[in-house]
């Protein structure tokens, strides 16, 4: 399924009802914008904690970002400084997480400036998007916390044309390499181009967080 679905986004839409495929045009990734911090005249007169408790009303799913480790980087003397005994994975739980656009195929996330973990995923340049479950919110608090092995006994397998870790038993991913990053605010607009994306027919119903609650689906 995986390979089919990389090879229908690599498709030409005129060729896809053939079964044909062509090479996808290139799209350029807009310009790395200058990365600053918010003044003092651009706060607006809002509390946080009321920001946080309104905005909690609406109710979003849980995804799991992950990105492969990064690879080896030279010194300044030239040399490969190479870290021990390997790269790790890096990995965060997201609820800011969007469709963009269906042509060409892009998702949205954001991430707070603070980030620990968005510079690793920066530096590989992809990531995985896995949708959790509604039994999953263990798994979203393991990668809601700072400093720990996050993927300690997470079973999980390279996406198919990133690499980046796509978690088992997660209802859907989305596997992307990064299109461009904006500023906004205390966050980074970080768009991705989809490369392949996959889902479980028959997975369980979604993870959901409101209020600062998890929640799910009920027919």
């Amino acid at each position: 399924m995986a390979a089919a679905a990389v090879r229908y986004l690599r498709a030409d839409p005129a060729n896809r009802s053939r079964g044909k495929s062509a090479a996808r045009p290139v799209v350029e990734a807009l310009p790395r914008p200058e990365l600053r911090c918010v003044g003092e005249h651009e706060r607006a007169p809002v509390d946080q904690a009321e920001f946080r408790r309104v905005l909690g009303n609406f109710a979003t799913g849980v995804t799991v970002i992950t990105a492969p480790g990064a690879p080896e980087t030279p010194s300044a003397s030239g040399t490969l400084v190479t870290p021990a005994p390997a790269p790790a994975p890096a990995g965060f739980a997201c609820q800011s997480f969007s469709a963009l656009s269906l042509d060409p195929p892009l998702v949205v996330f954001m991430v707070g400036r603070t980030s620990t973990t968005w510079p690793r995923i920066a530096r590989a340049g992809v990531f995985c998007v896995n949708v959790l479950g509604a039994d999953q919110g263990e798994l979203c608090r393991r990668f809601a916390v700072s400093g720990a092995d996050k993927f300690a006994g997470v079973a999980h397998t390279p996406a198919p044309a990133t690499g980046a870790p796509r978690l088992t038993d997660a209802p859907a991913w989305i596997d992307c390499t990064i299109h461009a990053v904006h500023p906004g605010g205390d966050h980074l607009i970080v768009v991705g181009r989809v490369e392949a994306l996959g889902a479980d027919a028959d997975a369980m119903s979604p993870l959901l967080f409101h209020r600062g609650r998890f929640g799910e689906l009920r027919a």
